[in-house]
């Protein structure tokens, strides 16, 4: 009998899919090593290799049999081989460039336990898919808003979320598209470093943001009342901006931001709010030559520094603190707590706060491998972001589902006053 190995579902998934494996057709207890690999746009390889020892009836069920130690994880992961892949070149973080093609995921079988493997014995490949079908992907150049507006399949209208992301700059799509697939309407939106935008993170303009909010609530697949914003890292503090400053806002859910505005000057009409200060002696560069910025911002509740802090209780909206506990790239823990005791201060809700132990900065979708370390566009060379990459997986798994369950609580409550029945 050749090994073959089964797939569920067996060709194509969604990339924050679970994927069921399992190799059919070993010996009883036979030994074998499974490598994962995928190659992104750029042609970066990444792979992960656990090794296995098959059942009594030579079937390997990941979902049953726990890796054993050697490879890239062990104990019972079903979903290892994903999350633990690892650039073969150092500092390369897996991210998804183009949403509308799948990754394409490749799995083999080799003989025994040996380093390199044995000859292999089973191949496979699966596509790990961002577009649901139906999901429409509408790119957006209104104004000077540039953007991609993702709607889900069916009629609307669909609550809607703005999705900021960090300091890399760029229109990265792939959370807003997953997102989509779970029946939001959510725009990606570009703020610089991406086709007419600044290129620099100079100074930002807060109407810039405005307009892609008010283009939201004049469009006709987003129920209103008003929509939702998610940011990671410095699209925290921009999401935390917008909700203070601009109307209708109705949740604001932050992936390790931050409450204090970072890295550059922030307008809206008549306020100005400057950037919190840095300094970088405090950068600590380790053997490999890996710089830990932990320490590199001022304390915004000191000083000339407390300008720096984002009025957020002004804000009429509810928040959602996503909180790595190992963020290596700024104090996210302390920023969202001193977020809850300003807010509660001027009497408003109390946000909700969800701490993840072993989790660092990068809070992706769920079953993106940890990236430990890579470039930082402002600091110019590899940092560290921290997490530990079994307990940052499950961290991502568990904020997946609790963004969600926000925002749907929080976009589809109850529309006031008027009967959807026409």
């Amino acid at each position: 009998v050749c090994p073959t190995i089964s797939l569920s579902p067996a060709t194509r998934s969604l990339f924050d899919e679970p994927l069921a494996i399992a190799v059919q057709g070993l010996g009883p207890r036979q030994q074998v090593t499974l490598r994962s690999s995928l190659r992104d746009e750029r042609d970066e390889l990444f792979q992960a290799c656990a090794r296995y020892k098959a059942g009594d009836n030579g079937v390997l069920d990941l979902s049953r049999c726990p890796a054993l130690p050697g490879g890239s994880f062990s104990g019972l992961e079903p979903m290892g081989l994903l999350w633990a892949l690892q650039p073969q070149k150092p500092f390369r973080r897996l991210v998804k460039r183009d949403v509308q093609s799948p990754f394409l995921l490749q799995l083999e079988v080799f003989e025994g336990h040996g380093d390199p493997p044995g000859r292999l014995l089973a191949k496979a490949q699966h596509e790990r898919a961002f577009l649901r079908d139906g999901v429409r992907r509408v790119p957006v150049r209104e104004g000077s808003i540039r953007a991609t507006l993702f709607l889900p399949p069916g009629n609307g209208p669909f609550p809607g979320i703005i999705d900021l992301y960090g300091a890399g700059g760029g229109l990265p799509e792939y959370r807003a598209c997953l997102m989509a697939n779970y029946g939001f309407a959510v725009l990606a939106l570009a703020y610089y470093g991406y086709e007419d935008l600044p290129k620099e993170m100079n100074e930002f303009q807060l109407e810039y943001f405005e307009e892609a909010v008010n283009y939201m609530l004049q469009h006709t697949q987003v129920k209103g009342p008003g929509i939702g914003l998610l940011g990671i890292s410095k699209g925290g503090d921009l999401c935390v901006s917008m909700a203070s400053f601009l109307k209708g806002i109705t949740a604001t859910a932050l992936i390790n931001g931050s409450v204090a505005n970072v890295g550059a000057v922030l307008r809206y009409k008549d306020i100005t709010i400057p950037p919190l200060g840095v300094n970088v002696k405090r950068i600590k560069v380790n053997k490999s030559g890996i710089a830990d910025i932990t320490d590199i911002l001022n304390n915004p509740l000191e000083g000339p520094d407390c300008q720096s802090f984002i009025p957020l209780e002004k804000a009429e909206c509810h928040f959602l603190f996503i909180v790595g506990q190992d963020d290596r790239n700024w104090k996210s823990e302390f920023f969202a707590v001193e977020g809850s005791k300003r807010l509660q201060a001027h009497g408003k809700e109390k946000p909700e706060i969800i701490c993840y132990p072993g989790a660092g900065h990068y809070i992706e979708p769920p079953f993106f491998p940890m990236c430990a370390a890579s470039m930082h566009q402002l600091v110019g060379k590899p940092v560290m972001w921290g997490g530990e990459p079994k307990a940052h997986c499950e961290a991502q798994t568990d904020a997946w589902q609790q963004i969600q369950a926000f925002f749907h609580k929080h976009l589809t409550g109850k529309t006031s006053g008027t009967s959807s029945k026409l």
